[in-house]
């Protein structure tokens, strides 16, 4: 990348967020900048040789997790670039992600590179890249056409991964405050990747990148956003890195669940949010506007991004809200008990519903597929919660809790997809059902939270042979990561391996509000004296 010597962008502002999500990172300069706050005065281009014996000497010793691409100004610079790729990944051994932040237009509008240069980008480094991260400026610059709308911003996606990259990342907070997208105070980037391997193997998620996604976060009113697209592109890198290292690295059963499944769309959540930080905390330094501050990995929920399905509309209808057991409760509204057994039969159901110290009860209907079979079970559980005053969560079949006219609906991410296309999402706010969303990364998150659910579950904590989970455990400190990325007026539930008062109490030491249990309850000698264990713990 290019040097600014105001500090603000460049390679500066990379290390800078490299450093504070995590990462170890390393330079080559392809531009030196003479330049302050208010302008740039000079623009010095090390010759191509130089370069590539930056990037020799650093490949022969620091091999790289993940690679960021900025300012290539002229065409030599941009061939000598595309030919270490291609030496990286002839000898690769492991995934080395490459992030391409095609600086050639300022969030001013003001032309950086040569036309060749561009072509030269496109030819040489556009085939090894991973993920293409230009501003509106720069998409239209690279396609030669004006973007107007948000409909022109998911075609312009479209077009660029046709010129050769997998994903892009269009930066379209510019948008968010033409008009256009129907709500000024919102800022919103599209993340739109072509149909891969992991795609056919897995089950459908609507924060699955191939849909095409639009991330949403607060709109900050701030002059002071020098760096932000450099800032958001080496924290992409960093983040993908991180989750590349984990994988590869680490042994199967010390994997952290939130990092060892840092993909695309995790990594793009997260350094959104990063920059989102950075916009609410930037001041002027100098005569001229000041840079995106350096923050730390997100730690807040006001900046970590939603998933949103619609750009064009205002925040959604949340669903029925509820509150955590010992917070204020202003309007009266349900309370979250502090256990949540889980169970899958209506035989257990009725043995819940005699105990003494439950307020919720999911039901979770296994082995069976029959749907008028189903909404049988699921009404004779809600009889027998209707006469105990205990709620009925029913997981998944949320036309047979509709129907029964249940409390509330879990969903995992898989059937979640399926709920909305199907128009379920609308039934279940028209009944004023709850929802409660299963979370276990961080692009899965993003989805929680721009759908504005009942609680959210992040699971698993600790490993369980329960259920199948294509996961790896969470850990407590993701628990804690995950209490500060959520609302604290939305409950959080942690669910997994929990089968103690001793861990449902360093869980909820984390940050939980809420422990779903499973055979902490159905395994036990005396489930009434479990119920109160956890209760107390």
């Amino acid at each position: 990348a290019g040097s600014d010597s105001g500090g603000g962008a460049g390679i500066q502002a990379d290390l800078h967020a490299i450093q504070n999500m995590g990462c170890h990172g390393c330079s080559a300069i392809t531009c030196l900048t003479a330049q302050n706050s208010v302008g740039v005065t000079g623009v010095h281009a090390p010759p191509p040789s130089f370069l590539k014996q930056q990037l020799d000497t650093l490949y022969s010793d620091l091999p790289p997790a993940a690679i960021k691409i900025g300012m290539l100004g002229t065409r030599e610079l941009a061939e000598e670039v595309g030919s270490f790729l291609q030496i990286v990944k002839e000898r690769a051994t492991k995934k080395s992600w490459v992030v391409l932040d095609p600086v050639m237009v300022s969030t001013s509008g003001s032309r950086l590179i040569e036309e060749d240069a561009q072509q030269a980008m496109i030819d040489h480094v556009f085939p090894y890249c991973d993920l293409l991260t230009p501003n509106l400026f720069e998409a239209e610059a690279l396609l030669d056409r004006k973007i107007k709308d948000s409909q022109d911003v998911e075609q312009a996606a479209q077009d660029l991964l046709a010129l050769g990259v997998p994903s892009v990342l269009i930066k379209g907070g510019h948008i968010a405050t033409d008009g256009t997208s129907g709500d000024p105070t919102v800022a919103q980037d599209y993340l739109l990747s072509a149909p891969s391997e992991l795609d056919e193997d897995a089950e459908p998620r609507l924060c699955d990148e191939s849909r095409g996604i639009w991330l949403r976060s607060k709109w900050f009113e701030s002059e002071h956003t020098h760096g932000t697209g450099c800032t958001l592109s080496s924290a992409t890198a960093a983040a993908l890195a991180l989750g590349e290292t984990e994988r590869d690295g680490g042994k199967k059963e010390n994997m952290v669940g939130s990092t060892s499944s840092l993909y695309m769309v995790d990594a793009c959540s997260l350094a959104k949010a990063y920059v989102t930080a950075g916009i609410s905390k930037g001041v002027q330094l100098g005569q001229g506007p000041g840079p995106v501050a350096q923050t730390e990995f997100p730690s807040s929920f006001e900046a970590f991004p939603s998933i949103v399905q619609d750009p064009t509309k205002t925040s959604p209808k949340p669903f029925r809200p509820m509150v955590a057991f010992g917070s204020r409760n202003e309007g009266n509204l349900p309370v979250l008990g502090r256990i949540y057994p889980i169970v899958d039969n209506v035989e257990w159901v009725e043995r819940l519903c005699k105990l003494d110290g439950l307020a919720d009860v999911q039901l979770r209907v296994k082995n069976e597929s029959n749907k008028k079979r189903i909404e049988e079970i699921v009404q004779k559980c809600q009889n027998l919660c209707d006469q105990a005053g205990i709620r009925l969560w029913v997981n998944d079949h949320w036309e047979a809790a509709v129907k029964a006219k249940c409390f509330g609906v879990h969903m995992g991410q898989e059937d979640l997809v399926r709920c909305t296309e199907q128009g379920g999402l609308s039934q279940l706010l028209d009944n004023n059902i709850a929802l409660g969303l299963s979370t276990h990364s961080y692009g899965e998150l993003a989805v929680a939270l721009g759908l504005k659910p009942s609680y959210i579950s992040l699971g698993p904590v600790f490993a369980t042979k329960s259920k199948k989970v294509g996961f790896d455990p969470q850990g407590l400190e993701t628990v804690r990561k995950w209490r500060e990325l959520v609302s604290p007026e939305i409950p959080l539930v942690a669910i997994g391996g929990i089968g103690s008062p001793e861990s449902a109490s360093a869980v909820r030491g984390a940050g939980a509000d809420s422990i779903a249990v499973i055979g902490a309850v159905t395994q036990a000698a005396d489930p009434q004296s479990a119920v109160t264990s956890l209760n107390e713990a």
